[in-house]
């Protein structure tokens, strides 16, 4: 008995299963995004942005339906259409012909592929097209620059807002056309519209046409693609030397895009005209010549023109586009307004010329942030559950009048630290919930020399340990429940009247009472948070109630990011005490892709350095080039209650507009900074390392110069990473320091982040810049430039004149104590003095093999005009290439003056066998003029500074003159210092 025909039905009851499974299969696909978005959209609320998700959701799901219906659409109409026109009577090949099988099972099930197909095709391109929604709200939003392009005169929105736009639709249009292509094709096959039997195979009018029809739009869409490729050459990297359109891209590629375009027009009329034609013979010629106009003029043509025409003469041809690619960098960099001061390096000032420097010589920082975090945490941790980040930051602050660089960092709860008992779920999560306190230092300042206190000394004198905190670093609320370290989730809050569990100090305990954290008040929060950490404790825990909240999100970078999705963000977040509350500031920047001429810069490469590496540690955001960069947003987090604030620092970037249109009310304008929040503003190190990188190539003014490439700098190559001393192939860092003005004498301290800056294949130094981060100059680059002969030695070269100087060898070994001990080198800082370059670096032991050991401050090296100073102190070390110089550096708190040791400039006395009371009087007077110095320099009495200076300068002449010696200097006594 032969099988019924036909497809087998379906019962009632198999059909309710069957729909039974697959909303079980949905569940389980969808149920962990809608508990994902459930909890994001709590979080939002939390924080008052939830109108950031509600408009990138909105977005997305606009763009899903868009891809959706434009694919699926497509699709729906391509199989309706191809299988309307199919042939009545379709001939088989065979018995065993396969496209029989399939076109029965087809026709059998006909509902079900000619809208499942379209649906499935549909939903897979509208989740492919959701994920690109900032090109379309900054289409949406977009801000003129007032700027306009060099080459057609547009303006350069259209390039970073409409033209990115313009290509991703038609990129989508390309993709719908060519699966409405393939999926007719198909279909006519199946049907048989097409039949491949015979020697040339048969089409039927109906696929001939509909198939044609396709062809020809796609063709159209390739003539709108070399319509926009004309714009796009603007971004063109064919010279290795710059980016942007290049002499062949103007009067060779351009053209080419101009003809190809008319071309695509032909042979899309002439795919057209095969509708109405039996054959497409007409179609494939077209097709030819499209293909090889493309070869001859879109590839060969320009090729041809380069190697002989622009390779030869280059440097005249490519002129016009590098003096155009110069001016759009230093636009979209910020690089045109540098103050470049002329600057020789080489100085002949007297000591009292180098001391009257004391914006600089006073605040000389000795403390490197990168090397004592272990010291830190084994002065400061308190509990083993605390802890501080790997590198700690330096802000500065206002201290008996006068501004003072302070290292900064947060005593973070660290539970990688928990340990025992501490590691249960409650202690973990409900006990252990917060960190405790800001950590300061003053850092240009130790505690003691080390030999000179039994061990102990070398070692930061914290904030805390002093008799008085200062009014700016006094702080209301000293819990921190938002930090770097904090990696979990904490919940907080306990009933009324209820004791508080919250750990605080080992006799305390503390309940939060801030605005942080989302509500577990309702069985259905509790149930969510349950699953999507797949916890049970927080559905069963009877501690938790109506009043307990769950914080999560806590690094204060990742809750800037996810309310302004559209910054990329500094690396190098740091607290500080504003206002009386600690508070996280982050550095945002708006940066553009394609700038037209600017040159195109991987940040992820460009903000790698020493401390930084980038071998597998580049931050996903930063692996991407950009061609405009702006550091238009600062934002904040409160520690305790994790309030994000968003506030327009550059309000004239038109970057910055576009998004404060697309998001309206979540950036404060810049008016509603306080002073004090402003007043801890830095220079954003991401961007200022970007821009040295680019400044060490767009220094140069004249399209010569910049082809020729011998006026090109280098970034210097940090000398002595990781203690060893031997220099390093990734850049150095730069450093913020307290100094004054770069060729500015007599101006005040200035908090800036500065850098050397060396010939490019040669270890001398080429400049020194320097960019201010105090309120009233924030921004502002001096350029310190030295003449190209020069031979002053940049940081490789001063590392290795440090290490190889025999005393300096020596006692290193000394110090090692025959590899007892580590020798660690700090940071080399490059300090403008006097007209000359001051070299300074800390060197730090620790005791080897040791899991509590911690870095000490050992050692002081400095540098000036090819002299070496060595010495416990950084006032025994000026002394030794600055006679003096050591008096204007804040003593060791404290500790008197200790004899000078081998090696050290003793204090100025009678020499041996002499009784001439003169040269005891002039000696007693130095010591007399330091001592008022030193009082002026702890007092900030700038009066009392020049008097005491003064009397020093008198000293050392009358004593000069009681000794016979006028044209010797001699050296006042060492002040220990630090």
């Amino acid at each position: 008995m032969r099988p019924p025909v036909g497809a087998p039905t379906l019962t009632r009851r198999t059909r309710i299963l069957l729909a039974v499974a697959g909303l079980l299969v949905l569940l389980l696909l969808g149920g962990s995004r809608l508990i994902n978005f459930y909890v994001d959209w709590l979080w939002f609320g939390e924080v008052g942005y939830r109108g950031v998700f509600a408009t990138v959701l909105f977005t997305q799901i606009v763009q899903f339906l868009v891809g959706a219906l434009l694919i699926g659409g497509l699709v729906a109409l391509s199989l309706w259409i191809a299988y309307r026109t199919r042939p009545v009577f379709v001939p088989v090949s065979g018995p065993e012909d396969p496209i029989a099988r399939y076109r029965t099972v087809i026709i059998q099930r006909l509902r079900l592929f000619g809208i499942g197909i379209p649906v499935v095709i549909g939903v897979i391109a509208g989740l492919a097209a959701q994920g690109d929604w900032q090109t379309v709200q900054q289409f949406l939003n977009s801000t003129p620059f007032g700027v306009a392009d060099p080459e057609f005169g547009i303006d350069v929105s259209f390039y970073a807002f409409q033209l990115p736009f313009l290509r991703y639709v038609l990129d989508w249009m390309f993709v719908a056309v060519a699966i409405a292509f393939v999926v007719s094709l198909i279909t006519h096959y199946i049907f048989g519209g097409i039949r491949l039997t015979g020697r040339a195979g048969q089409v039927s009018s109906a696929a001939r046409a509909q198939l044609a029809i396709l062809a020809g739009v796609f063709v159209l869409l390739k003539a709108v693609a070399y319509y926009l490729d004309r714009y796009e050459l603007l971004f063109s990297d064919r010279s290795p030397l710059f980016t942007g359109a290049t002499y062949t891209d103007l009067n060779a590629v351009m053209p080419a895009k101009l003809i190809l375009l008319f071309i695509s027009l032909i042979c899309a009329a002439a795919f057209f005209a095969a509708v109405f034609r039996r054959n497409l013979q007409l179609p494939a010629i077209a097709t030819v010549l499209l293909v090889l106009s493309s070869v001859l003029i879109g590839a060969a043509w320009p090729q041809v023109l380069q190697q002989f025409s622009v390779a030869p003469n280059a440097q005249q041809r490519e002129a016009l586009s590098i003096e155009r690619n110069i001016a759009a960098t230093r636009d979209a960099y910020g690089l045109n307004n540098i103050n470049e001061v002329p600057y020789t390096g080489i100085s002949d000032a007297t000591p009292a010329q180098v001391r009257a420097e004391t914006a600089t010589m006073s605040n000389i920082r000795l403390l490197d942030p990168a090397k004592i975090e272990r010291t830190f945490t084994q002065q400061q941790q308190l509990r083993a559950f605390y802890g501080f980040p790997p590198q700690l930051d330096i802000d500065r602050y206002e201290v008996n009048g006068q501004m003072q660089d302070f290292i900064v960092a947060l005593r973070e709860l660290d539970t990688s630290g928990l340990s025992g008992n501490q590691t249960e779920w409650i202690n973990q999560h409900l006990v252990y919930t917060h960190g405790n306190g800001i950590v300061t230092a003053q850092a240009n300042e130790i505690n003691a020399a080390l030999e000179d206190s039994g061990g102990q000394g070398g070692l930061p004198v914290f904030t805390s340990n002093k008799p008085e905190i200062p009014e700016s670093l006094r702080v209301q609320e000293p819990r921190t429940y938002y930090g770097e370290l904090i990696d979990t989730y904490s919940i907080v809050g306990a009933e009324e009247g209820g004791p508080p569990v919250e750990y605080d100090t080992d006799t305390e305990r503390y309940t939060y009472n801030g605005r942080g954290g989302v509500s577990l008040g309702n069985i259905v929060n509790r149930l969510v948070f349950a699953l999507f950490y797949g916890e049970r404790n927080i559905l069963f825990n009877s501690s938790i109630n109506e009043n307990s909240k769950i914080m999560y999100v806590r690094d204060p970078a990742d809750r800037v990011q996810a309310v302004a999705p559209w910054l990329t963000l500094d690396g190098d977040p740091y607290p500080a005490v504003v206002d009386g509350r600690i508070t996280w500031i982050v550095d945002g920047y708006t940066t553009l892709e394609n700038y037209p001429y600017a040159e195109r810069t991987p940040l992820g490469e460009s903000t790698t350095d020493a401390l930084q590496p980038g071998q597998g540690g580049v931050r996903p955001e930063l692996d991407r080039d950009v061609s405009y960069l702006r550091n238009s947003v600062k934002a904040t987090v409160d520690a305790y209650d994790g309030t994000v604030s968003l506030y327009a620092f550059d309000e004239s970037d038109p970057v910055l507009q576009t998004w404060m249109k697309t998001f309206p009310g979540t950036v404060k304008p810049a008016s509603d900074i306080s002073p004090g929040l402003r007043s801890h503003f830095r220079y954003p190190e991401d961007q200022f390392k970007v821009q040295r990188e680019l400044l060490t190539r767009y220094h140069v003014d004249t399209p010569g110069d910049f082809f020729n490439n011998v006026s090109f700098w280098n970034v210097p190559s940090d000398p002595s990473p990781q203690g060893t001393g031997t220099g390093s192939a990734l850049p150095q860092p730069p450093y913020y320091i307290l100094a004054g003005t770069p060729a500015q004498p007599g101006s005040p301290p200035s908090f800036q982040l500065s850098s050397a800056l060396v010939f490019q294949e040669r270890e001398f130094l080429s400049a020194y810049l320097s960019v201010s981060s105090d309120p009233d100059t924030y921004g502002q680059m001096t350029l310190l430039r030295l003449p190209d002969n020069t031979t002053t030695q940049g940081p490789q070269l001063v590392q290795s004149a440090l290490v190889s100087s025999p005393d300096v060898s020596e006692q290193i070994g000394l110090l090692s104590r025959n590899g007892q001990s580590t020798v660690d080198y700090g940071n080399l800082l490059t300090l403008p003095v006097a007209g000359g370059l001051l070299f300074v670096e800390p060197v730090y032991i620790e005791r080897a093999n040791q899991e509590v050991s911690y870095p000490q401050l050992a050692r002081v090296l400095v540098f000036y005009q090819g002299r070496v100073g060595f010495a416990p102190t950084l006032a025994g070390a000026l002394d030794q290439v600055l006679p003096g110089a050591g008096a204007v550096v804040p003593t060791v708190p404290g500790q008197s003056p200790a004899p000078a040791e081998a090696g050290t400039p003793a204090a100025p006395t009678a020499p041996p066998g002499t009784s001439n009371p003169q040269v005891a009087t002039a000696a007693s007077a130095i010591q007399q003029a330091i001592s008022e110095l030193r009082a002026a320099n702890q007092s900030g009495d700038f009066a009392a500074q020049g008097r005491a200076l003064a009397a020093l300068d008198a000293a050392v002449k009358q004593f000069q003159e009681a000794n016979g010696q006028a044209a010797a200097t001699p050296s006042p006594a060492p002040v220990p210092g630090g």
